[in-house]
């Protein structure tokens, strides 16, 4: 059996690794939080595609594989090949999507929160593991069962918290808080997926193929360019008063379709008549218009 070391450059892989994972969870709390207060499906389906994109990308894979910058074997050099590379992305990001999807539309639940949280974990634990199918080196990988287990059943307890946290949080505080809870589990679900493994070497060395070091850095680099940029965007985008009203009115709609205990939602004084671009109304009611009086 090969020596593994998980901190090759010493702290300095899994400390970034676990800024990216609070990065990304922050932008995908934030983006997470812009689809209850959206004014159209379309909106909706931007800031999820966002909050995706954020947590499923950054948050998850980027973490990932910043962390396994920092592993090394002895006797054998370390690839990874790109096609099962950019399909574990994938993995992360469609199933943190469809778990905002499950949440983000209809009455919050229990039940919707639990369902979520189990398809995303499941979907977590599938990068993960995809993620580490794609490394190539003069050995084979075996894992314990029950460690790997354990990495499962943290990768949904940790999914189940985030999208909770992504439909309940709101204040900016609570986010920071929020993303750093986040940024410890999806670091703990790596780390005790990487505890189970093991490399036994090969007799043999042959010619290592696939992408090295150099290569991962650059999708990780573009992360956090798109972390920044999201940021701003998501914060300069931020919802008004009129937006929660009207989401919260949505809200008690969905949950009461006849709308016979649901008052109207009141809008904030408006003495020009004219609202902001992107407020959410009563559906059915017309666009406020200006009133312009004649000469005399």
């Amino acid at each position: 059996m090969a020596e593994i070391n998980h901190f090759e450059y010493g702290w300095i892989t899994p400390a970034l690794s676990y800024a990216l994972s609070v990065l990304g969870s922050f932008l995908g709390l934030v983006c997470a939080g812009r689809i209850r207060v959206a004014a159209t499906t379309g909106q909706r389906v931007w800031w999820g595609i966002l909050a995706a994109w954020a947590i499923g990308g950054t948050a998850i894979w980027s973490m990932h594989f910043m962390a396994m910058l920092g592993f090394a074997v002895e006797g054998t050099r370390i690839r990874y090949d790109v096609p099962i590379t950019v399909v574990s992305a994938l993995i992360a990001v469609v199933a943190v999507g469809i778990g905002l999807a499950i949440v983000g539309t209809g009455r919050v639940s229990a039940l919707r929160i639990g369902v979520g949280g189990v398809f995303t974990g499941a979907g977590v634990a599938a990068m993960h593991y995809t993620g580490m199918a794609a490394m190539r080196l003069g050995g084979s990988l075996g894992y314990d069962g029950v460690r790997v287990a354990l990495s499962v059943a943290i990768a949904v307890v940790a999914a189940t918290v985030a999208l909770w946290l992504a439909v309940t949080v709101r204040r900016a505080l609570a986010v920071a808080a929020s993303a750093l809870v986040m940024g410890v589990a999806v670091n703990g679900m790596h780390f005790t997926g990487m505890s189970a493994l093991s490399v036994h070497l090969h007799e043999k060395q042959g010619e290592i193929t696939g992408a090295g070091f150099s290569t991962l850095l650059v999708p990780i680099v573009l992360a956090v360019i798109f972390v920044v940029v999201g940021l701003v965007y998501a914060l300069l985008a931020a919802p008004t008063e009129e937006d929660r009203a009207g989401a919260a009115y949505l809200d008690a709609r969905r949950a009461d379709p006849a709308g016979a205990s649901v008052p109207d939602p009141q809008p904030a004084p408006d003495p020009v008549g004219l609202r902001a671009r992107g407020t959410l109304a009563r559906p059915g009611s017309t666009f406020p218009t200006r009133r312009v009086d004649p000469p005399r």
